[in-house]
């Protein structure tokens, strides 16, 4: 069992105040730039197409981020103060809407610029998961998305007034920890994968049909409100992205396999 008592707030000046939350975000989105730079030049991705689509895709995924995220916790945090559901930098991102705003937007510019959407989104997967491995340690320095309460054997309780646990000095679920856990074994899996003759898509298919799976099962640790089905909507969103993409991947394998089938490097 783990007590963390760091202050959320690094520092402030007057008003203005620098929380690990956003610092630790805002690296999070930075590496995983950087990796899929990395693998779109190796893919032969033309400059241009991914200065352009950086600005929008990392946009739709913030607000996606936060849209399912207020959704999710509106009628206990936001409906008697709707104005804090733009207070994005207090925390409280949901990975589900970033991932899925992020993925329209990556669409969008795919079919207006005429590019192949599955070879978009494999240069995107290996810094997808990465940067969601990165991010979930925000979420374990302030306390965001903890599980339910615990009595062990593993378990994170705050003591600064700042956390955005329920109740301080009670111990919670790590679930973060556990995603954190489990996005470093996804990012090395596509990470391996990445080099093999695959088709366009299928680097991507993977690493949705491994999250979606673990995230599905993490999930019933968590303290979310239960939406549907004994479900909660993360939950919900994984079920949903495994039924889709699981399917689709077995069909992109096995179309693979025909003669003539172009694959990506």
């Amino acid at each position: 069992m783990i007590t963390i008592s760091i202050d959320p707030v690094i520092f402030s000046i007057g008003h203005i105040m620098i929380r690990w939350y956003s610092l630790i975000v805002t690296f999070a989105i930075v590496a995983g730039v950087s990796i899929a730079w990395r693998e779109a030049k190796r893919k032969g991705l033309a400059e241009k197409h991914f200065t352009d689509a950086l600005i929008w895709v990392i946009a739709a995924g913030l607000i996606g981020a936060r849209l399912f995220h207020v959704i999710d916790h509106w009628s206990h945090e936001y409906a008697t103060n709707p104005i804090r559901a733009l207070y994005i930098w207090e925390g409280g991102l949901a990975i589900w809407g970033a991932v899925i705003g992020g993925g329209i937007a990556v669409a969008v510019f795919a079919w207006r610029r005429k590019l192949p959407l599955g070879r978009l989104l494999d240069i995107a997967a290996p810094g997808l998961v990465l940067g969601q491995a990165l991010g979930r340690a925000a979420c374990v320095i302030t306390g965001d998305a903890m599980g339910r309460p615990t009595t062990g054997p593993f378990g994170f309780a705050y003591t600064n007034p700042g956390a955005m646990v329920p109740q301080l000095g009670v111990y919670y679920t790590p679930t973060p920890m556990y995603e954190i856990i489990m996005n470093l074994g996804i990012f090395a899996v596509v990470w391996q994968l990445r080099g093999r003759k695959l088709p366009d898509g299928a680097l991507f298919l993977i690493y949705l049909s491994l999250y979606s799976l673990g995230r599905f099962i993490i999930t019933f640790w968590s303290s979310y409100e239960i939406v549907a089905f004994g479900l909660n909507q993360a939950q919900i969103v994984s079920l949903a992205a495994l039924i889709v993409g699981l399917p689709v991947l077995v069909h992109l394998m096995r179309r693979s396999r025909l003669p003539g089938t172009i694959v990506s490097r």
